[in-house]
Order: structure tokens, then sequence, then C-alpha cells
């Protein structure tokens, strides 16, 4: 099961349109509206400062939140987007989505790697070359993974680990159709070097 899901704590909006928004700018916030799911569509609004760090944080577009607002029930939601100033690049409107158990989002998901102490090619010196340390899976709102975990036991030199070999949650399947390499054992630097050293053999010799 997933993890902690990060709080997103707004306030509710009195007033739509242009004007109500344009008011809420000049109080230091960042107009929203709140959509989707059971319940009708929100005006809501959070500090300018606190969004900010949350866009520059990364991955806002792709987090399952939980939404906490006063007077409200808490309720998962996932941004569908900010609109952004074209001049200055900072953000002046975001939009979250209510979310049923039953939906199905994309969520980058963690990585873990277990038994290299049974994996013969790292103990023959190679090294473990992680290329995703997350994967992004298309997943249920109310069943969302913490992690996936590659089994590296039995693993050698050269080996390639692809998503294909990696045994999903239930549920769980990856956005990218291709079969994506997350990781691979490499020979340790020293034999690559060594190995690109040795000459040639001629037909001389």
């Amino acid at each position: 099961m997933a993890g902690e899901i990060p709080d997103l704590e707004v306030l509710e909006r009195s007033g739509t349109g242009k004007g109500a928004a344009r008011q809420a700018r000049r109080d230091g916030m960042v107009p929203g509206i709140l959509f989707g799911g059971e319940g009708d569509p929100l005006a809501i609004q959070m500090p300018f400062n606190v969004l900010l760090k949350r866009l520059k944080a990364g991955r806002f577009k792709s987090t399952l939140f939980n939404l906490k607002m006063e007077g409200k029930d808490d309720v998962r939601v996932i941004c569908r987007d900010v609109q952004r100033d074209v001049v200055k690049d900072l953000p002046t409107h975001f939009d979250l989505m209510r979310l049923r158990r039953t939906s199905r989002i994309a969520l980058y998901i963690h990585v873990d790697f277990i038994n290299e102490d049974k994996a013969p090619g790292i103990k023959k010196g190679g090294v473990l070359t992680i290329v995703r340390q997350e994967v992004e899976l298309n997943v249920l709102a109310g069943d969302i993974p913490d992690h996936i975990t590659v089994d590296l036991e039995g693993k050698d030199i050269g080996d390639v680990i692809h998503i294909s070999d990696v045994v999903l949650p239930e549920g769980a399947r990856p956005t990218i159709d291709r079969d994506f390499v997350i990781a691979n054992i490499s020979a340790p630097r020293g034999l690559k070097a060594a190995a690109d050293d040795e000459p040639e053999e001629t037909d001389e010799e």
C-alpha cells in the first residue's frame, strides 16, 4: 500500500470570476478551482509562496495529495493544470481534481533494489547502475503502492533489468508501452579499461 500521502492545505475563496481572482492575487494568494468527484466545483486559493515552493520541488502535477480545507472533509486530489504568467513564468491559477478510490492516475513510484549480496555480478566487483530510481505507473487512487521491488539475486555482470522483469502490484501498469530498462550490472571500470587497452589480434600474429 502507499506510504503517507502529503497534505495540501487550501482555503475556500469567496466569489468567482476575474475580479475575485485579481483580488486573491493582490492578497498574495493564487486562485484555483476544485472539481470532479461527487462534489460541485469549488473556488479555492493557496498562498503564492506555498504553491511556488511545491512547484520548485517538482512533480506537483503527478503527486497525489490529501486536500485539507477548513470545514470540509479531507479528499484525495491531483493537480490537473497550473497556469503561469507568460512573461514571469509564475503561477497565476491552478486546477485540482477530486479522485474516487476507483480512479486511475499516473504516479511516479520508487524502486527498491534487494539482495545485492546475492548477485554474482556484484560479488565479482560489478557495478549496479540504476537507470530509473522511480517509474511512472498507472495505478488505482485507492491502492497506490509505496514502491516496487527489483530482486538482484542471481544477476551477473552484463545483465540488464527491464520493467518486464519486475512483478508489479496488482492493478498497476507502466505508462510507457515499451519494455524500458530500470538498471543493469556493468563490469568494474578497471576491467573495462583493461579490455579496451588490449591490442587487437592481426592475421600476421
